[in-house]
This record gives C-alpha cells, structure tokens and sequence, in this order.
C-alpha cells in the first residue's frame, strides 16, 4: 500500500512539473510520414495504401478522421469520448503499419526441432510432419509468402502485419515447444522456458 501511495505521488509530482504529456503520451498524435512510392487514398471510411510490395486497406472508425497533407499524414479524434480516445492510438498505428508494409515487408521465421519433423510448402499449402500420425496441411492466405529451407526453417513474409503474425502463430500453435527436450515450433528470437527433467537414482 505504501508503495503505491508513492508511486502515485511521483505521477502527481512529473505531471506537475511537465504537463500531462509526459505520462500520457498517445502515440495518435505522431503524424505518419509517407514515403515516396507510396500513394494513400480514403473513400467511404476506407484508407487504401499502394507502394511496391502491394496494396491495403483498412476500414476505419467514424470516431476518427485522417487527414493526408503533402507527405503527412495525420489522425484526429471527431468526439471526445472514451471508445474515440481508445481507436485513436489504434487506428494511427495500423495505417502506419500499412505504410511500412507496402515499403518493406514484415517477416516472421520459425524453427522446428524434432527427430522427423519437417516442413514443405505445396502450392498454397504449407505441409507440417510434427509426429503426429498424419500430415498437418495449413493454407497459407493471400498476399502472405512462405518458404521453407534445410526442411525446418520457415520464413513468413508479406505486407499485412496481422496476416504474417497470425499465420506465424497458427503453425506454432500445432507444436509448441515443450519445456524439457526442446522439441516443436517456435519462432526465432523468442524465450523459451526449460525445464530439468527427473533423474534417476
């Protein structure tokens, strides 16, 4: 209770000192820079970005508005209220996520370690041998590109952050790494907690 009867009185003291701002930034403010290459439209609450690596789309709330000047673009709130305040920061960081998706795309990479597990794409079609006692066939969306290398390493690439993201999950969730040999699927970069395991006598 103490300690967060201090933390508190700190807030109230930087808040005093400088401004609101510095413990409530919002991350809606920021205008998002537009690359050249890159052409923004909004029609009928739908922002469409185009660049090199493709187009997208994103409806957007009523509760904001987006404004494109020059090389700038910027979101605003139409309403104060709290489910305004709550899209703002969101609705800026998704068009900005499509701008940078349209320049370069985002990327995922996965690692399989097993005896016999691998991995290959057919078509459309990624196909998982993760020691079950039938292949695992996943569809891979459009606008989503993935290869396979030495049959355990998977890269997941494409403009649509929320696509690459999900199918990243989605071929971890078949497999996840167990916590004591180390076997199934992760995904490059993240933590994974071991376990020792029982000895014998």
């Amino acid at each position: 209770m103490i300690v967060m009867l201090e933390k508190t009185n700190l807030a109230v003291r930087f808040s005093a000192a400088f401004g609101r701002n510095f413990i409530m930034s919002r991350i809606g403010k920021l205008p998002v820079e537009i690359p050249s290459g890159v052409n923004i439209s909004l029609e009928s609450n739908t922002v469409s970005v185009k660049g090199p690596k493709g187009e997208l789309s994103q409806r957007i709330s009523p509760l904001v508005s987006v404004n494109i000047e020059e090389n700038t673009l910027s979101v605003s709130q139409t309403e104060e209220s709290r489910e305004a305040k709550a899209i703002f920061g969101t609705t800026r960081s998704l068009i900005a996520n499509m701008v940078q998706g349209v320049t370069e795309n985002f990327s995922k990479d996965l690692l399989i370690e097993g005896v016999g597990f691998r991995a290959t794409v057919k078509g459309n079609v990624i196909d998982l041998e993760l020691g079950y006692s039938h292949p695992i066939e996943h569809p891979i969306p459009d606008g989503v590109v993935v290869t396979v290398s030495d049959n355990v390493k998977i890269h997941v690439e494409g403009p649509d952050k929320q696509k690459v993201g999900q199918l990243a999950a989605e071929i971890k969730s078949y497999y996840p790494v167990e916590p004591y040999k180390g076997k199934g699927v992760r995904i490059v970069g993240e933590y994974v907690r071991r376990k020792e395991g029982k000895k014998s006598a």
